[in-house]
């Protein structure tokens, strides 16, 4: 099984987004960061899911998108992924970096 760990970084950026879509519902900001998480669970069944995060031009920095949210990922080993960050797509990624 992976094991994945949620940096500081992407705990904070889903408390953002949660805090932003709240502001109209939070019943609705619920909903968006659950299906987040449950997103990135999937990388548990395969760390390589995601495709690589053209920005970086690293093969163990990767990408999965759930809605308007890129959800980047280092895969550290085959057993073991940091969550680095959760960025909403319509946005500069480069500026993270």
């Amino acid at each position: 099984m992976v094991k994945i760990n949620w940096l500081e970084s992407s705990k904070h950026d889903l408390k953002e987004i949660y805090e932003y879509i709240a502001k109209d519902s939070k019943k609705y900001a619920k909903f968006q960061v659950n299906k987040i998480i449950k997103k990135v669970q999937k990388v548990k069944s395969q760390v390589y899911i995601g495709k690589v995060v053209l920005e970086m031009k690293d093969e163990t920095i990767r990408e999965i998108v759930e809605g308007n949210y890129r959800i980047v990922y280092r895969v550290i080993s085959e057993y073991e992924v940091d969550i680095l960050l959760i960025h909403h797509g319509a946005r500069s990624l480069e500026d993270r970096f």
